[in-house]
Protein backbone atom coordinates (compact mmCIF):
# COMPACT_ATOMS: atom_id res chain seq x y z
CA UNK A 1 0.00 0.00 0.00
CA UNK A 2 1.48 3.13 -1.09
CA UNK A 3 0.77 6.67 1.54
CA UNK A 4 0.07 9.74 -0.24
CA UNK A 5 1.24 11.46 3.06
CA UNK A 6 1.16 15.30 3.94
CA UNK A 7 4.04 16.53 5.67
CA UNK A 8 3.52 18.73 9.03
CA UNK A 9 6.19 20.20 10.61
CA UNK A 10 5.63 22.81 13.72
CA UNK A 11 7.75 24.27 16.49
CA UNK A 12 6.64 23.15 20.05
CA UNK A 13 4.75 26.18 20.50
CA UNK A 14 2.78 26.53 17.78
CA UNK A 15 1.85 22.30 18.25
CA UNK A 16 -2.48 22.16 18.70
CA UNK A 17 -3.10 20.62 22.07
CA UNK A 18 -4.84 17.60 19.41
CA UNK A 19 -1.94 17.76 17.04
CA UNK A 20 0.29 16.66 20.75
CA UNK A 21 -1.78 13.99 21.48
CA UNK A 22 -1.61 12.34 18.07
CA UNK A 23 1.89 12.26 18.00
CA UNK A 24 2.34 11.40 21.60
CA UNK A 25 -0.31 8.55 21.25
CA UNK A 26 1.64 7.36 17.99
CA UNK A 27 4.83 7.23 19.48
CA UNK A 28 3.30 5.09 23.04
CA UNK A 29 1.69 2.66 20.78
CA UNK A 30 4.88 2.15 19.22
CA UNK A 31 7.53 1.92 21.72
CA UNK A 32 5.32 0.99 24.96
CA UNK A 33 3.08 -0.90 24.18
CA UNK A 34 4.17 -2.31 20.59
CA UNK A 35 7.58 -3.03 22.09
CA UNK A 36 6.63 -3.62 25.53
CA UNK A 37 9.11 -0.96 26.87
CA UNK A 38 7.36 0.25 30.06
CA UNK A 39 9.01 3.97 30.11
CA UNK A 40 8.53 7.56 30.66
CA UNK A 41 7.82 8.76 27.21
CA UNK A 42 7.06 12.44 28.90
CA UNK A 43 10.40 13.46 29.08
CA UNK A 44 9.77 17.05 29.16
CA UNK A 45 11.24 17.88 25.86
CA UNK A 46 8.30 17.94 23.65
CA UNK A 47 7.28 21.43 24.41
CA UNK A 48 10.55 23.26 24.70
CA UNK A 49 10.65 26.70 22.60
CA UNK A 50 13.31 25.33 19.95
CA UNK A 51 11.56 21.54 19.80
CA UNK A 52 10.14 20.63 16.31
CA UNK A 53 7.90 18.08 15.36
CA UNK A 54 7.60 16.67 12.21
CA UNK A 55 4.77 14.14 11.02
CA UNK A 56 3.18 12.82 8.45
CA UNK A 57 -0.27 12.57 8.21
CA UNK A 58 -3.13 11.10 5.85
CA UNK A 59 -6.99 12.65 6.32
CA UNK A 60 -6.02 13.30 9.81
CA UNK A 61 -4.49 10.28 10.86
CA UNK A 62 -0.65 10.28 11.75
CA UNK A 63 1.32 7.85 10.39
CA UNK A 64 4.95 8.76 11.08
CA UNK A 65 6.40 11.31 13.29
CA UNK A 66 9.97 12.55 14.67
CA UNK A 67 10.98 15.05 17.12
CA UNK A 68 14.51 17.41 16.35
CA UNK A 69 15.88 18.88 19.69
CA UNK A 70 18.01 21.58 19.61
CA UNK A 71 20.72 20.56 22.04
CA UNK A 72 23.04 23.58 21.61
CA UNK A 73 24.48 26.28 19.29
CA UNK A 74 24.87 24.23 15.83
CA UNK A 75 23.80 20.62 17.54
CA UNK A 76 20.55 18.93 17.04
CA UNK A 77 19.25 15.73 18.48
CA UNK A 78 16.60 13.54 16.22
CA UNK A 79 14.71 11.00 18.46
CA UNK A 80 11.01 9.70 18.44
CA UNK A 81 11.59 8.36 15.04
CA UNK A 82 8.44 6.04 14.56
CA UNK A 83 6.24 4.74 11.70
CA UNK A 84 2.64 2.94 12.65
CA UNK A 85 2.64 -1.17 12.22
CA UNK A 86 0.22 -0.49 9.04
CA UNK A 87 2.09 1.90 7.56
CA UNK A 88 5.96 0.48 7.44
CA UNK A 89 7.54 -0.02 4.58
CA UNK A 90 6.54 2.76 2.90
CA UNK A 91 9.57 5.24 3.19
CA UNK A 92 8.08 7.53 5.76
CA UNK A 93 10.22 7.51 7.74
CA UNK A 94 12.77 8.35 5.31
CA UNK A 95 10.97 11.37 4.20
CA UNK A 96 10.91 12.29 8.52
CA UNK A 97 14.94 12.23 8.21
CA UNK A 98 15.11 14.14 4.95
CA UNK A 99 13.07 17.03 6.48
CA UNK A 100 14.61 17.29 9.73
CA UNK A 101 18.27 17.04 8.16
CA UNK A 102 17.41 19.82 5.42
CA UNK A 103 16.58 21.79 8.77
CA UNK A 104 19.69 20.52 10.43
CA UNK A 105 21.70 21.60 7.62
CA UNK A 106 24.92 21.97 8.31
CA UNK A 107 24.98 21.49 11.82
CA UNK A 108 26.16 18.55 13.58
CA UNK A 109 23.27 15.77 14.24
CA UNK A 110 22.96 13.02 16.66
CA UNK A 111 20.82 10.11 17.57
CA UNK A 112 20.49 7.14 19.14
CA UNK A 113 19.46 4.24 17.06
CA UNK A 114 17.66 1.17 18.12
CA UNK A 115 20.58 -1.35 16.91
CA UNK A 116 18.48 -3.21 14.57
CA UNK A 117 17.76 0.18 12.45
CA UNK A 118 21.22 1.33 12.72
CA UNK A 119 21.68 1.07 8.88
CA UNK A 120 18.59 2.83 8.20
CA UNK A 121 20.20 5.75 10.08
CA UNK A 122 23.63 5.16 8.37
CA UNK A 123 21.90 5.60 5.30
CA UNK A 124 21.30 9.08 5.54
CA UNK A 125 25.09 10.00 7.00
CA UNK A 126 25.04 8.57 10.66
CA UNK A 127 27.77 7.04 11.67
CA UNK A 128 28.42 4.70 14.67
CA UNK A 129 29.64 6.17 17.73
CA UNK A 130 31.06 3.89 20.68
CA UNK A 131 29.31 0.87 21.97
CA UNK A 132 26.02 -0.51 21.63
CA UNK A 133 24.03 0.41 24.84
CA UNK A 134 20.75 -0.81 26.34
CA UNK A 135 17.77 1.64 26.78
CA UNK A 136 15.00 0.24 28.66
CA UNK A 137 15.83 -3.38 27.56
CA UNK A 138 16.81 -2.55 23.78
CA UNK A 139 20.03 -2.50 21.97
CA UNK A 140 20.74 0.89 20.91
CA UNK A 141 23.64 2.88 19.55
CA UNK A 142 24.83 6.40 19.30
CA UNK A 143 25.19 7.40 15.62
CA UNK A 144 26.63 10.75 14.82
CA UNK A 145 26.20 12.98 11.57
CA UNK A 146 29.18 15.51 11.42
CA UNK A 147 28.69 18.85 10.75
CA UNK A 148 30.02 20.10 7.29
CA UNK A 149 32.78 22.86 7.68
CA UNK A 150 31.75 25.49 5.23
CA UNK A 151 35.19 26.20 3.01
Amino acid sequence: MTFHATLRREWAADLTASQLYDLLRLRVDVFVVEQACPYPELDGRDLEPATRHFWLEVEGRVLATLRLLEDAENSFRIGRVCTAADARGNGLSGRLMEAALAEVGSAQCVLDAQTQVAGFYASHGFVPEGDEFLEDGIPHITMRRAAVLSP
